[in-house]
């Protein structure tokens, strides 16, 4: 897992900000990604396992001192649409956050594999948000951010090519 998360800040650095359209790199670990700028959205295989990650370069200062969150994907949002299963978002709860040039979080297996069909049925965009519930009933998000949708679907499809 170590080697996972090495690789996934590594990339996270490396990348060029602002690309248009999602990436994929076959190497010793292939990897799917698209970085908006101010984050960065991807699916990698090491192993035979499917990991997605979500980076935030700047982090909301609830995100940056919080030690877990839960993460939201929202494919095809509607204009206005805030981040809720009625409006179609799904969610991953309770996750460790990694705080290394920013937050990052990493899912692993079947919630991974949901995610990366998600990604891959967006039309239009994909937006991923740290969120967490509020003691009065609904949710908080935090850095809801948005990534453009063109070439996720064979980007991603090649992952799990590899992913078995």
């Amino acid at each position: 897992m170590l080697r996972v998360i090495s690789a996934f800040l590594v990339l996270a650095l490396a990348t060029t900000a602002g690309a248009a359209e999602w990436t994929y790199e076959d190497g010793s670990v292939p990897i799917a990604y698209l970085d908006n700028g101010s984050a960065q959205f991807q699916f990698a295989c090491r192993g035979g396992d499917l990991a997605m990650g979500f980076w935030v370069r700047s982090p909301h200062r609830q995100v940056a001192g919080a030690s877990s969150m839960n993460l939201a994907i929202t494919p095809d949002p509607a204009e206005g649409a805030g981040v809720s299963a009625a409006g179609g978002s799904s969610f991953a709860q309770e996750i460790p956050l990694i705080h290394s040039d920013g937050t990052s979080m990493i899912v692993r297996g079947p919630v991974a594999r949901q995610w990366a069909r998600i990604a891959q049925g967006a039309k239009a965009s994909i937006r991923v948000a740290y969120v967490r519930s509020k003691s009065q009933g609904g949710l908080e998000v935090f850095d809801s951010k948005s990534f453009d949708a063109k070439g996720s679907s064979a980007a991603i499809k090649r992952v799990l090519e590899r992913c078995g």
